[in-house]
Formats: structure tokens, C-alpha cells, sequence
């Protein structure tokens, strides 16, 4: 029997627009586009529909297929009790996808538009990895510079919307970063100001000013779309080339700073707070970096579901006592949260069989990854005189992976936009460990620091004799300092 997805309870013919989201991509789509479906269904904010943009090649592929089934997007709930599906009507067009952003830019300046929301990776924020900050020299913002009324970045197509909002004496919209990275807002900020002030200083200062960037924690787990997850619709009917898959759990908390006004988000659930950082860095250091702790020794253990690696006892001791002696103790109290708690809940998200997360999707970018979820807690251990072993152990089993070749002798991939010279690292690593910690924009000074440059020379020379098994084995059974 084909079971039966849940339609949009309202009407979608008198939703009128809202907000213009960049980048539809999995995670947008089982997140905020789902919390405004709820808003929606509940009769409330109908004057907050989406209109879906991109300025990639690939954002015109993902146009096509949702424009055909009028922008509706299916979203499977895996949850192990039993996976239900939906079609979520938020979305109501996709704008053109264009060289120019013509089209964009033109949407973004309407006045109804009154949030412009971003989900371009954690890597799309044009990031210099020596510095931690805004890169303008980047070839792509530097051409929106010097190309501002046809730019084609995101960010150069914000700033061209923008001016034409201040020209015409429209209030600015809300710009609005659903990415997973600390200070999503402030990132974001950095990211517009810079691009405007290649071509307009002042238009820069207005902006600086007068556009309100919040930041906000987004949470839910989404794999990627493939054979298995088109077939999960089909099992409802649907013949979706682009369906969404998730975990049953979501989160959002946000600063509340939308001068032009916002949906109802606390009617949806959505955490409004001032203390977003403090439920950011609990969910980077806990979560994300969990992820990091897990992916690693699973690839190099030829294991290939997050589930599987949290049901090897190997894998998941390393993970609890990595967690609990050198993650959780340098993690801030958070509002209303018991951080013990939520490690809990973090372990069971993991462990759900039928999100068939995938460790090589874990792995993925770890030179991106790295740095922001792995190397801070680190640096608050060593600060504190505490614990470094395991962590020190999480970057020997990064450089141990990008050497290219499991335990058992398999060929891994290239799963990195570095692969190359990060490969190369590596294998320099297995004469010389400490080359690994020369990379600056990953490690920045920490190949100074006399205590982590023995653990990590330990571990790394432990991997290459004895294998990953052997030394979690031998990390787990150690006992306390």
C-alpha cells in the first residue's frame, strides 16, 4: 500500500512573498522552509512566502526540477518508529537563475521582501583561512567590485539590491545567514560591507548601519540526496527528483533584530534569544564536533553509516570520553539547557539507523571543518591545563585519513577542496608529524605549543604502527591524568 504524504493545509494561491532565500539546497528546505510551512498551516504570516534564488550553476538544475512540481518540496521524517513525508508549500517561485542576478537583485528590491536569507555553506563566505576574516581579494568579490551592477556573488547581488532599496527610500531588508558557522550574522555583515565597499565606501557605511544582520543557530541533520532517498518518495507516491530526507529533530535559535518585521517564528518553535552564541558554541563543540570525532577513525576503518560507527564500541568510547573530559568541560552554560542532557541527545540523533548519514559525508572538508569545530576546544583545554590526548588524536586520524588509503589498503577519494595538498601534508607527516601542524590557517600557532606537538606526534606514530583500532583501544582503557 502506498502511504500517504501530508499536503498543505492552506491556501497557497493567497501567499504573497516575504522573504528571497538564497541557496536551496537540502537544509534549507527541511529547516526554514519548514518552519514557515508550520506557521502557515496554522493560518498565520501568510504574507511571508518564500521566493527560492541561487547564483550557481547548479541552483538553475534544482530551479528546473521544483518549478516543475510548483516549487513544492517533499521532506521525509526518518524517524525509526516509522518515516512520514510532506509537501511543503512555502516556497512559491524560484526566481531566474542568471549570470547578472538581474532577476535577484530586481526581487530583492521589491518593499514587500523584507528578509533576504542565505544557505550558501559554510564555505561560501569568501573566508580568508590565514586571517579568519573577509577575503576581498577573492576573485570572485573582487569581480563584483569592480562589476557592481552585474555582480555574481550573493553578496555583490545583496549589495545591488540594497542600493537600489536606499536610491528608491525603501526601508533595507534583514539579511539573515541560515549557515552552520559561529557568528553566522556577524560573518555575513563582514561579508556584504566588504563587498560594497569595493565599489561604494559610502554605500558601505549605510549599510553598516542601517541593515540588521542577526545571528542564528540552525540544527537538523540532512543527508544527501540520492538512488535511496527517490525511492522513499516513491514509496509516497511522489515522483520527486529532489526529495529531502532528516532526522526527526530540529532547532533554531535567533536573535530577534528584524526591523522590517519578521514571521511569528516563536509560533513555530523557533528560540528567540540575545544568547544565541551560548546555544551556538554548545551545538559547534558538541555536535559538529562530535561528527569530527566519529568520521574519522570510521573512514579509516572502512565503516560506512554514522550508525555503524556509534554501534562499533571503539568508535563510540572514543567519542564519550572525548566528549566528557575534553569537549564539555570548556562548554558555557547555556539558557535553560542541561548540557549533559543534550550530549545525550546528540549520541541518539547519531545513532538513528534510518537517517543513513554516511562518515564519508562526516569527513568531507575537513580543512574547513577543522578549524571551527575541532582546534577551539583544543585551544580551551590547553588554556586550562586539561585533556588534549583525544583531540590531539581527532587531527592525527584527519592527517592519518588524507594520507588517501584506509587500514584495510582501500583507496579513499579526494573528499576535500584541499585533497591535494593535503594529501601531500600527510604523507610528509609520516617522516616528520609535526609538518602537519605547520598548516597556519588550520592549526594558527598551536605547532608552538610544546604539549599538543607531542600528543599529536604520539598518536600519528601511533596509527602508522599499530593501526586505528589498536590505538582507540589503547586511548579508551587509558586512565585519567
Amino acid at each position: 500500500m502506498i502511504m500517504q504524504p501530508q499536503l498543505p493545509t492552506y491556501d497557497r494561491s493567497r501567499l504573497t512573498p516575504g522573504i528571497v532565500h538564497i541557496g536551496l539546497g537540502n537544509f534549507h528546505r527541511a529547516h526554514m522552509a519548514v518552519y514557515l510551512d508550520d506557521l502557515f498551516a496554522k493560518g498565520l504570516c501568510h504574507d511571508w512566502a518564500i521566493l527560492g534564488a541561487g547564483v550557481r550553476e547548479g541552483d538553475a538544475r534544482m530551479r528546473a526540477a521544483l518549478k516543475a512540481q510548483d516549487c513544492l518540496s517533499t521532506v521525509i521524517e526518518l524517524d525509526p518508529k516509522g518515516k512520514s513525508a510532506r509537501r511543503i508549500g512555502s516556497m512559491i517561485d524560484f526566481l531566474p537563475v542568471e549570470a547578472d542576478n538581474a532577476a535577484l537583485i530586481a526581487a530583492m528590491a521589491r518593499p514587500e521582501i523584507r528578509i533576504v536569507s542565505l544557505t550558501v555553506t559554510e564555505g561560501g563566505y569568501f573566508i580568508d583561512p590565514a586571517t579568519g576574516r573577509f577575503d576581498p581579494r577573492a576573485p570572485e568579490i573582487a569581480h563584483d567590485g569592480a562589476n557592481p551592477d552585474r555582480p555574481g556573488t550573493a553578496f555583490g547581488a545583496i549589495v545591488a539590491a540594497l542600493k537600489a532599496r536606499r536610491a528608491a527610500g525603501v526601508q533595507p531588508f534583514t539579511v539573515m545567514s541560515c549557515d552552520n558557522l559561529p557568528g553566522n550574522g556577524a560573518v555575513t555583515r563582514a561579508a556584504v560591507v566588504g563587498t560594497a565597499r569595493l565599489s561604494d565606501p559610502a554605500l558601505a557605511g549605510w549599510i553598516e548601519t542601517q541593515v540588521a544582520f542577526p545571528n542564528g543557530m540552525v540544527d537538523r541533520i540532512t543527508p544527501a540526496t540520492g538512488p535511496r532517498e527517490r525511492e522513499m518518495a516513491r514509496a509516497f507516491g511522489l515522483d520527486d527528483p529532489v526529495p529531502v530526507t532528516c532526522e526527526p529533530f530540529r532547532q533554531w535559535v535567533l536573535e530577534d533584530d528584524f526591523p522590517a518585521g519578521r514571521p511569528a517564528f516563536e509560533q513555530a518553535g523557533v528560540t528567540l534569544t540575545p544568547h544565541v552564541h551560548a546555544f551556538e558554541m554548545m551545538k559547534i563543540r558538541i555536535l559538529n564536533g562530535g561528527h569530527a570525532t566519529i568520521a574519522y577513525p570510521g573512514g579509516l576503518m572502512d565503516i560506512e553509516f554514522v550508525h555503524e560507527a556509534m554501534a562499533h564500541p571503539l568508535i563510540r568510547g572514543f567519542l564519550d570520553r572525548v566528549e566528557r573530559e575534553e569537549i564539555i568541560p570548556y562548554v558555557p552554560p547555556v539558557p535553560d539547557t542541561d548540557i549533559s542532557d543534550y550530549y545525550k541527545l546528540i549520541v541518539e540523533r547519531f545513532s538513528n539507523p534510518e537517517v543513513a548519514d554516511t562518515e564519508r559525508r562526516l569527513c568531507l572538508d575537513g580543512s574547513n571543518r577543522q578549524p571551527k569545530f575541532i582546534i577551539p576546544s583544543i585551544r580551551d583545554a590547553l588554556a586550562a591545563g586539561g585533556r588534549i590526548e583525544g583531540l590531539a588524536l581527532v587531527s592525527a586520524l584527519w592527517c592519518r585519513y588524507c594520507q588517501g588509503m584506509t587500514d584495510s589498503g582501500a583507496a579513499i577519494a579526494p573528499n576535500d577542496p584541499n585533497w591535494d595538498y593535503l594529501q601531500a601534508q600527510a604523507r610528509a607527516a609520516n617522516e616528520i608529524p609535526r609538518v602537519w601542524l605547520q598548516m597556519k590557517p588550520i592549526y594558527g600557532d598551536l605547532v608552538e605549543d610544546p604539549r599538543f606537538v607531542a600528543a599529536f606526534t604520539r598518536a600519528l606514530e601511533a596509527l602508522r604502527a599499530q593501526g586505528t583500532a589498536a590505538v582507540l583501544r589503547e586511548y579508551i582503557g587509558r586512565g585519567a591524568p
